[in-house]
């Protein structure tokens, strides 16, 4: 049996290939992708040739491979369960289950390395989950207290997902920056006080303005920076009050961050927290585990609804237009998809 699979082969250069599967093992399973998801951030830096090469490969994704060109790559793919070993048992057959699996029409997957999706819940929201389990580590690590002056830096997918979960916390507010006015709207939507420009000239005015507790306690409590750009980082020092918290979420690849760490930052003692979804923090390894972790994030795509966020949705034999699409017009998307013919 033959599968179409998305390869990168070089900076700007994708290229779908016909590849036979391989056979499959009595304890198997078949899936057919319905809908796989575009990662805005790790899969761009791909694509532009700006990834580190001893980063490509995630060691805790077993289906990516090893890093360099040609590559596969995603890692949010929903599927039906088309095909089982025979010695796995009935009840997997015809199943929508996640996986972290690349761009590809078929996957072979054991039963372990797939997630069942909740009863009910559609392959569009299903496939937003590995966003929002990083959305879910975002908050954990940084830890907002109740009256907490708060701003979200960057409302791409991730930001978008944290900022849905901040909303439901007790706040003293939720600001959010970006750059483009449909994120800006729809990070409202989702729950901020106010969502602003980050060119604004007047920007630090507005967030002051904005801050409930300006007056007595200046700056900013905790900030998220989860632009991909590293001079939000900078900026968001800049907004920051005495003993501020900063988590990085984003993943600049080769992308260098220069900070101005000889103002403010050390006489405010500001700190700097590195938070990736990859493996819990060791502060959380008693009472938590990434399962668990996993399970809250399953009730937050059902609380969300982040389906709604998809904003095109491409065929995988167009995937050189989504990547054009999210690359060259990034004010013009927040979730791009790639759909897939289900006939076996």
């Amino acid at each position: 049996m033959q599968r179409q699979a998305l390869f990168f082969t070089a900076p700007h250069q994708l290229e779908l290939r016909n590849e036979p599967l391989p056979p499959l093992p009595d304890d198997g399973l078949l899936v057919q992708t319905v809908v796989s998801a575009i990662s805005p951030g790790t899969e761009m830096l791909l694509y532009r040739g700006q990834m580190p090469a001893e980063l490509m490969a995630d060691a805790t994704i077993a289906a990516l491979g090893e890093g360099g060109y040609p590559q596969k790559y995603g890692y949010a793919a929903v599927g039906r369960i088309v095909e089982i070993g025979k010695l796995v048992a009935p009840r997997w057959l015809d199943r929508l289950v996640f996986a972290f699996q690349p761009h590809q029409t078929h996957f072979i997957a054991q039963p372990d390395e797939v997630l069942p999706l909740p009863e009910g819940m559609l392959p569009e929201t299903a496939v937003f989950l590995p966003n929002m389990e990083t959305a879910v580590s975002f908050v954990m690590d940084a830890q907002p207290g109740i009256g907490e002056q708060t701003a979200v830096f960057g409302q791409g997918i991730v930001g978008l997902l944290t900022t849905s979960l901040l909303a439901q916390l007790p706040l003293a507010c939720l600001l959010t920056l970006d750059g483009y006015p449909l994120r800006r709207d729809w990070s409202q939507k989702l729950g901020a006080s106010a969502s602003l420009d980050p060119t604004a000239p007047d920007l630090a005015d507005q967030i002051q303005a904005a801050l409930p507790h300006a007056n007595h306690h200046p700056g900013l409590d905790l900030a998220f920076e989860l632009s991909g750009n590293p001079v939000a980082l900078d900026g968001a020092i800049e907004m920051m009050g005495f003993n501020g918290r900063i988590l990085i979420g984003s993943w600049y690849g080769s992308k260098r961050a220069n900070l101005n760490l000889g103002g403010k930052f050390h006489r405010s003692q500001i700190q700097l927290i590195s938070s990736q979804v990859s493996h819990l923090a060791p502060r959380w390894s008693g009472r938590w585990s990434k399962a668990r972790r996993m399970a809250v994030a399953w009730e937050m795509l059902a609380k969300v609804q982040p389906q709604q966020l998809i904003t095109h949705r491409f065929p995988l034999t167009q995937a050189a237009d989504a990547y054009e699409l999210i690359d060259l017009r990034p004010e013009t998307a927040v979730q791009v998809v790639f759909t897939y013919n289900e006939r076996k």
